[in-house]
């Protein structure tokens, strides 16, 4: 049946198709087609959808039925899909969809009042209107019921409008209308001069009014600030500017995640003037000070508020009223004055004070957070010095250890809180001229280390009590900044001497501790593990310097396992929190930069880890002792594990750090609740039992153990892993917690079980750093367990493309239910942080040893997800940090891929190439986008390009080399991406226009022009359609008018004195003219257009007026061959054009180097005078000289010119090694290409025979075993004169050289003897008889029946066959008589 025909099907007829099983059949025609993707019964697929719709249009049974089958509806989709470009087909798919899906609501028995008993109407397929004009239907459907016959109208009252509610929004509509909006009907009612044209029922009465003012945001301020300006009480003020608050409230409501009306109204309203008067005076009474702590929340709000989009005008005027000259209430409220009596005896005042320092430091917290994103020059100056000017008000509030309201923990909390928030800020310490910034941070750092000692070390941490958790907390956390700003203010290392604190217990027998870090140590292994990363964090900052790290090892001498096996130990501790164990990381790498000795060395400052055998008495030190370490701590085993078990979601909780806080007394080091007492009672038995004599401190003592003979420390043993299976998560309850080594009666040597903590990218990126730091200390210990453990492979699956992308996409277009975009965006922080740690990892592995990275296992998903990184579209992201961290971790991705290409091109050259070919369109838009940001982030641009160049000139070199392999040879990827398909040359153009743009855009010596330019030159090289772009963007007169410029430049810089500076100035000025000849030469290449603008723009002047700077440097002057060769290739009008005088361009410049030889009267005379004093002493100079003359040979009037000044005389000079099996020197090949191109014209063939004694060299290098088959062509060609023909015969040797050429082995050198040979007797009838030499004749009737025995089949081959044709004239003319 045809389609119509289906159409046309009666609904009698629907018997007939149900009883033959019609639906069944059609099912198994889809069923069929969809298996074969549509390639068989194609022609059923339309007309069995048609007559499928027609049947269950009229069958409600059957299509209830079939709406049942999930199957079908999977069938009829998979057909939509493989047919989606036939209109017809998807249209008729999209109906059957209509009528299976919405089967149910068409159906009247399903929801009409029809009794049960009776039996519905045989129903077409009809819907509700209410679905009609919900749903996108794809076809028209019938509708029924506009309204549903179950819904319930209620009669309408009467009394409607007369009721209170009704009447007054009639009211209010009717004005808001009548006076065309809300701010016309305020003036209006306010004005009292309108006269209304409506009846009375509709004017506004005195309460409507009130609320319109009320709810119109505008008014509603103006009446605030109206009010404020107005009250006589303090009731009143508070009053309006708490309603002025809730406006602030309305607004967050209501107009969630934008600035509403209120922030809007208040830009245009007075207010600094009416709230300035209560900020700028002492408060004197407690209703002063509620007063002002509604004003200070106010502000507050406000500040809040606009967060976002800070106004500058509002943070200036917070600014200058801060700083403004004593008295300044806001900053001297911080500091309390008052004498404790009056305090005691007044506790509302008390409590109404400590308020108003909470409102006072959450305005600070929120002004410091708003001036972060500002760029306002003034407002930046002011917000530095209100910076200090608030730290110094501060360490006021935190030096009062003598008053006796130190000991309340809020205010001192609240405090360090606000020192916190401010010590987060890069150069708060210097905006102050009367305070240096390194005074004022060792003054906080007394107060704060005054703080730590008094309410830790000193109550014996934190085991009597959760007393000052907080304020240990928020010690910790101004320590860790503040440990950051001194070392960015200070430029020398003594700092860390003030961070020494005296702390210990000295006995009888030893001298008192001297001061150090030791009081760090205990805050490590606190119950809380907040306290125990920030702690870890100080000792990571400290330990930055080499200074640092020898105190805190010299603080860590009592201690089993010294330093390293106690970062170690918490590095490894699978039950602590992620965040501790990566400041451990951190504090392990800066240990590791020292450089540490491989043998004991007395009185060396940093000797390292030592390892100590007590049961061998052997030590290990340094390097030794780090292996050692590694190894019996299973170091790469863990890292294996931790891998495994890293958590890529969002809302961890770490499970580490609540399992902690729930233990007893009794946990291993990093769990203990008594952290003081155990850090104590340790220090008591480490320094009773260690040997004074001892050779370091960082010594790891291994326990005495029956059978032990070799080196094991205790430390690394406490974490080993368990036996079970690698692919499985660690048990906890077999992981040993790692501790020093205690009493016998200690209750701390009964361990518990822990719960293992999740593992997160930031941990992992610390760890890629970590093992990045052992590959230079230890590179071939740490490759080989690299190697054993596969962690490459398993730190490369963790960098997944396709979670960043996810990411990106929910906070471009958030939906309802995701999460909150501060989560999203830390994750993508911290996923990009982990590719950045990674790709230095991996850049490391392939500098020591790039086959850890040629696996294809490892190498394939890696490139991919390198790639789809790349092309992840960040120009719709609005925060500027996040940007910022993708082009960083672009700048170190893209610094692998050309890392990769260098030290693996092999292996992984076809990955890349195919990634790229995948996401070309993408990948050409994140070039652009990299040159585009060459000022914000130059590290990016330089990387980008840096891959680019690497990746073109890969390919060009193996595109040349795959050419003397037929068999593999293959079109280049990328070549054939930049100029294959018509759809990408847009993006081409856009890529050359931004390189050019970054090239010409940069001054003159710019690490990323050259950049540029060497990108440039490989994109210019592989792409035509490239060089057609950059002809259009007038590169080619650019490059041209550059070259010029230098040449001036240089002719100037020969007239100054001052040798030493005009010669730096010199070179600079010779590397750049080399790059632009680079570029020059790259963009001529295969090129007649650009050939063609070249000689329009004077090149072969331009290049006449530089050659005595080209004679004194033999790089430059190679460069400039190899553009001259580029040039005349194929392009006689340049060879022409070097014919040309150069006098009228800087012929002041000869003079200068008159010594090295003056320029000629043309180029092509001054090559021909450098090319006559070869040999030269630079080889690649000497050959680009002689390829530009065989390029120059091809034109008429170079050659005229060679053979008016006699050139090719020089050939006959040349010396040819003894002993006929010794191969021609190189300047005799170059010698002999030359007579091969003089010898293609007629007037060339005659240069070459009239030269004396020129014939007899050539037989003689012919002669050479080893030799070339130049001589032979170069008597071929002479062969070919007919005037010199006479004197080629008469020449008996040459005659017998083309002779005995026809028997030789090379095949090549039998088809020119042969070839020469049939040209020396065509229409020369005296070469005829001379060749009639039975010799000659015989090898050539031989050669003759052997090339018909060899080639039978010559049709295949035209070599072949010329060179039968070439014998079978020759047979003929020598056997004519």
């Amino acid at each position: 049946m045809t389609v119509s025909e289906c159409n046309s099907l009666d609904i009698k007829m629907h018997a007939v198709v149900k009883k033959f099983c019609l639906i069944d059949k059609i099912i198994e025609y889809l069923t069929e087609c969809v298996g074969q993707d549509g390639e068989v019964l194609e022609c059923l697929v339309q007309p069995s959808l048609v007559l499928l719709r027609k049947v269950l249009c009229a069958d409600p049974a059957a299509r209830s039925s079939l709406a049942q089958q999930s199957s079908l509806l999977t069938l009829l989709f998979r057909v939509s899909l493989i047919f989606h470009e036939d209109y017809a087909v998807v249209t008729e798919a999209g109906a059957l969809f209509c009528l299976l899906l919405f089967d149910e609501v068409s159906r009247m028995d399903m929801w009409s009042a029809t009794p049960p008993g009776m039996p519905s109407l045989p129903s077409v397929f009809s819907l509700p209107l209410s679905m009609c004009r919900r749903y996108h239907l794809p076809v028209h459907v019938r509708g029924h019921h506009a309204v549903s016959p179950n819904a319930i109208v209620l009669p309408l009252s009467v009394d409607c409008l007369a009721s209170k509610p009704v009447s007054d929004m009639v009211r209010m509509a009717w004005n808001l209308s009548w006076c065309h909006g809300p701010e016309n009907l305020v003036k209006q009612t306010n004005s009292e001069t309108g006269i209304q044209e409506f009846s009375e029922t509709l004017r506004l009465s005195s309460e409507d009014a009130l609320a319109l003012e009320l709810t119109h945001t505008a008014s509603g301020l103006q009446g605030c600030l109206r009010a404020i300006a107005q009250a006589a009480t303090h009731r009143d003020v508070r009053a309006a500017v708490t309603r002025m608050r809730f406006y602030f409230l309305n607004d967050r409501l209501s107009f969630q995640g934008g600035a509403g009306p209120c922030s809007t109204a208040l830009k245009s309203l007075a207010w600094h003037t009416t709230l300035n008067r209560f900020l700028q005076v002492l408060p004197t009474c407690t209703e002063d000070e509620k007063l002002l702590i509604d004003i200070i929340h106010f502000l507050n709000k406000l500040l809040k508020d606009q967060r976002r989009n800070s106004s500058v005008e509002l943070l200036n005027w917070l600014l200058e009223l801060l700083l403004r000259p004593s008295p300044n209430p806001l900053l001297d409220l911080l500091v309390l004055t008052e004498s404790p009596a009056r305090e005691e005896a007044d506790d509302v005042r008390t409590a109404v004070r400590q308020q108003l320092q909470k409102e006072l430091m959450a305005l600070f917290h929120t002004l410091l957070l708003s001036l972060v994103a500002v760029m306002d020059r003034k407002c930046l100056e002011l917000s530095h010095v209100f910076q200090t000017q608030l730290a110094l008000r501060l360490l006021q509030c935190l030096r009062v250890t003598d008053a006796p309201h130190f000991y309340g923990l809020p205010s001192l909390e609240r405090t360090l809180r606000g020192v916190a928030h401010l010590s987060a800020l890069q150069g708060w310490s210097t905006g102050s001229p009367r305070v240096e910034p390194r005074r004022l941070c060792a003054k906080y750092l007394s107060g704060l280390l005054e703080v730590i000692t008094s309410f830790y070390v000193e109550r014996g941490g934190n085991a009597m009590s959760f007393m000052g958790k907080g304020v240990t907390k928020s010690t910790l956390l101004c320590l860790l900044h503040l440990s950051h700003e001194m070392m960015a203010q200070e430029q020398s290392s003594e700092w860390v001497s003030l961070w020494f604190l005296p702390l210990g217990y000295p006995s009888e027998e030893h001298a008192p501790v001297p001061p150090g870090l030791a009081w760090l140590i205990p805050l490590w292994v606190d119950r809380d593990p907040e306290v125990r990363f920030t702690s870890l964090g100080l000792g990571s900052a400290l330990t930055t310097l080499e200074s640092g790290c020898v105190a805190l090892a010299s603080s860590c001498q009592n201690i089993s396992g010294g330093l390293w096996g106690t970062v170690l130990n918490i590095l490894l501790d699978p039950s602590e929190c992620s965040m501790a164990r990566r400041e451990a990381a951190f504090i392990l790498q800066n240990l590791l930069v020292i450089p540490m000795p491989s043998v004991i060395i007395k009185d060396y400052t940093w000797q390292g880890p030592c390892v100590h055998d007590e049961d061998s008495g052997l030590a290990l030190v340094g390097k030794p002792a780090l292996q050692a370490l590694l190894y019996h701590c299973r170091f790469y085993e863990h890292v294996n594990q931790m891998v495994k078990h890293c958590h890529l979601g969002r809302y961890t909780s770490d499970p580490g750090c609540s399992a902690l806080a729930a233990t007893s007394e009794g946990s291993g080091l990093s769990g203990l609740n008594d952290s003081f007492t155990f850090w104590r009672a340790s220090s008591r038995l480490s320094s009773q039992d260690r040997d004074p004599s001892s050779l370091s401190t960082l010594e790891t003592m291994v326990a005495p153990s029956s059978g032990s003979a070799g080196l094991s420390p205790t430390v690394p043993s406490a974490t080993s892993l368990p036996e079970a299976s690698q692919d499985q998560p660690v048990d906890p309850g077999q992981l040993e917690a790692a501790s020093p080594r205690l009493p016998r009666d200690s209750s701390l040597s009964a361990p518990l079980p822990r719960r293992c903590a999740l593992v997160t990218p930031p941990l992992l990126s610390a760890l890629c750093s970590l093992v990045d730091s052992l590959l230079v200390v230890t590179p071939e210990d740490t490759a080989s367990a690299l190697r054993q453990a596969r962690l490459l492979e398993l730190l490369c699956g963790i960098a997944d493309a396709s979670l960043i992308e996810t990411y990106v996409q929910e906070l471009r277009a958030p939906l309802p239910s995701s999460p909150p975009a501060e989560h999203t965006q830390a994750q993508v922080f911290f996923l990009l942080e982990y590719l950045s740690v990674l790709s230095r990892l991996l850049q490391s592995c392939l500098s020591l040893e790039p086959e850890l990275m040629t696996q294809d296992a490892l190498l394939r998903p890696l490139v991919t997800n390198i790639i789809r990184v790349l092309t992840i579209c960040t120009e719709d992201l609005l925060d500027v940090e996040l940007v910022s961290a993708f082009y960083q971790t672009w700048t170190h991705l893209f610094n692998l891929l050309t890392t990769l290409l260098r030290k693996a091109g092999a292996a992984s050259f076809p990955l890349v190439t195919s990634g790229l070919a995948a996401h070309w369109a993408a990948m050409v838009d994140t070039f652009c986008g990299c040159v585009g940001v060459s000022a914000a982030c130059p590290p990016l641009c330089m990387a980008s390009l840096q891959f680019l160049s690497v990746l073109l000139t890969e390919e060009a070199k193996r595109h040349l080399r795959d050419k003397e392999k037929t068999s593999l040879c293959h079109s280049p990827v990328v070549a054939s991406l930049l100029d294959g398909t018509q759809g990408n040359q847009k993006s081409l153009e856009q890529l050359n226009e931004a390189i050019i743009q970054c090239y010409e855009g940069r001054p003159c010596g710019d690490a990323l022009r050259r950049v540029a330019a060497h990108a440039l030159m490989s994109l210019l090289a592989t792409s035509r359609r490239a060089q057609e772009l950059a002809l259009r963007a007038d590169l080619v007169d650019n490059l041209v008018g550059q070259m010029k410029d230098s040449s001036a430049r240089l002719s100037l810089d020969t007239l100054r004195p001052g040798k030493a500076a005009r010669r730096k100035k010199e070179e600079g000025l010779v590397g750049q003219l080399s790059v632009t000849m680079q570029l020059l030469r790259n963009c001529l290449y295969l090129n007649a257009d650009c050939k063609e603008a070249a000689q329009e723009a004077q090149l072969a002047l331009v290049l006449h007026a530089l050659w005595p700077w080209l004679l004194m440097d033999d790089s430059l002057m190679q460069v400039a061959l190899q553009l001259l060769c580029v040039y005349t290739a194929n392009f006689p009008k340049g060879c022409s054009s070097l014919c040309w005088p150069g006098g009228s361009l800087h012929m002041a410049a000869a003079a200068a180097v008159a010594c090295r030889g003056a320029p000629g009267s043309s180029l092509v005379l001054c090559a021909l005078r450098l090319a006559s004093r070869a040999p030269l002493e630079n080889a690649a100079v000497q050959q680009a000289l002689f390829m530009l003359l065989v390029n120059l040979a091809s034109s008429h009037d170079c050659r005229g010119i060679m053979q008016k000044t006699n050139f090719l005389q020089n050939f006959l000079s040349l010396t040819l090694p003894k002993g006929g099996s010794r191969r021609l020197s190189s300047l005799a090949v170059l010698w002999l290409k030359l007579l091969l191109s003089v010898s293609r014209a007629e007037d060339g063939r005659q240069m070459v025979l009239r030269l004396d004694g020129g014939l007899d060299l050539l037989v003689e290098m012919s002669a050479r075993r080893r030799g070339t088959g130049l001589p032979l062509l170069v008597l071929h060609n002479v062969c070919f004169s007919p005037t010199g023909k006479p004197k080629v015969l008469a020449h008996e040797q040459v005659i017998s050289v083309l002779a005995a050429s026809l028997e030789s082995e090379n095949q090549y050198a039998r088809r020119i003897g042969a070839a020469a040979l049939w040209a020396l007797t065509h229409s020369y009838q005296k070469a005829k008889t001379t060749l009639k030499n039975p010799s000659i004749k015989r090898r050539v009737e031989e050669a003759y029946s052997l090339a018909k025995e060899t080639f039978s089949n010559s049709e295949e081959n035209p070599q072949n066959a010329y060179y039968l044709k070439c014998l079978e004239n020759l047979v003929q003319q020598l056997t004519c008589s």
